[in-house]
């Protein structure tokens, strides 16, 4: 069902709990940069383009022991901007929704930006299955630990693209420490976070299973080209009989029976919130 707002919205209200699902585009509105291809990648770092290094090439942890004041260039400048960014209204427009299900709500993301988090999204509904940027890990690593970034400050020379000294230290045996974040070719990194969050999902995606609850998923800003979230939405509407409204500009389709709203998640969540 293509382009259906109305009813999408209809779903929502007559729904016992939300599980609300994201990629990437869905940060695309409150300011962040589209990675999907490198030419979206290159103009938001022009000294990686001139590098004529990819996303999938630089999002490896060997840069933290080939090149680490690049590889925190990269993922400090991304730290800041998180920090800075705020989160546009349809992520306060869906918690508005969420919080008045009997049976709760959930978040699951690719995301390590933690807006979810900032639009005021409880941390002990979410998973990060990707990680997150908030959080540090020993770069060798030299034990499981993980710990919080908040206190921690990272300055980029931007001509230069070089992070500056001192570049974040793993507080057990002092090596460099890299993001909590699940990289390409990445066999170091810790995922218990993450492990956990997966639980919390699992048992509260059981609960709602057994207590027969009426589910709607909302998936906003997944596309193909890493079908995590995609996979996830679907496989959930399918085990609990829920309806799947996927919101995102382009592979936008969705299976018979589910809703398709093709445009970018601002205003695609904005349609549905006007139905209420």
């Amino acid at each position: 069902m293509d382009n259906n707002p109305a009813l999408a919205a209809e779903s929502i209200q007559k729904c016992d709990a939300l599980l609300v699902t994201s990629g990437a585009v869905i940060g695309v509105d409150s300011g962040l940069p589209d990675f999907r291809g490198n030419e979206g990648f290159w103009k938001a770092y022009p000294p990686i383009a001139r590098l004529g290094i990819s996303f999938y090439e630089m999002a490896n942890p060997e840069w933290f022991h080939n090149d680490p004041k690049l590889a925190w260039a990269f993922y400090g400048h991304r730290l800041n901007l998180y920090r800075s960014t705020t989160p546009h209204q349809g992520f306060y427009q869906i918690l508005q929704q969420a919080k008045q299900k009997n049976g709760g709500y959930f978040v699951f993301t690719s995301n390590v930006d933690g807006q979810f988090q900032k639009a005021g999204y409880s941390e002990e509904q979410i998973e990060e299955c990707h990680g997150s940027i908030h959080h540090l890990q020993c770069c060798r690593p030299c034990a499981d630990k993980i710990w919080s970034v908040d206190e921690i400050e990272i300055s980029v020379d931007l001509d230069k693209f070089e992070a500056q000294e001192p570049l974040p230290q793993c507080p057990d045996c002092g090596s460099l420490a890299r993001p909590n974040i699940l990289m390409f070719g990445d066999w170091a990194w810790i995922s218990h976070r993450t492990r956990e969050q997966e639980k919390k999902l699992g048992h509260w995606l059981e609960t709602l299973k057994n207590n027969r609850s009426k589910l709607v998923v909302i998936e906003i800003g997944a596309g193909n080209a890493v079908p995590t979230v995609r996979h996830l939405s679907e496989n959930v509407a399918s085990q609990l009989s829920a309806r799947l409204i996927r919101i995102n500009p382009r592979d936008y389709q969705v299976p018979d029976g589910h809703i398709s709203i093709p445009e970018n998640a601002a205003e695609g969540i904005n349609q549905i919130y006007e139905n209420f």
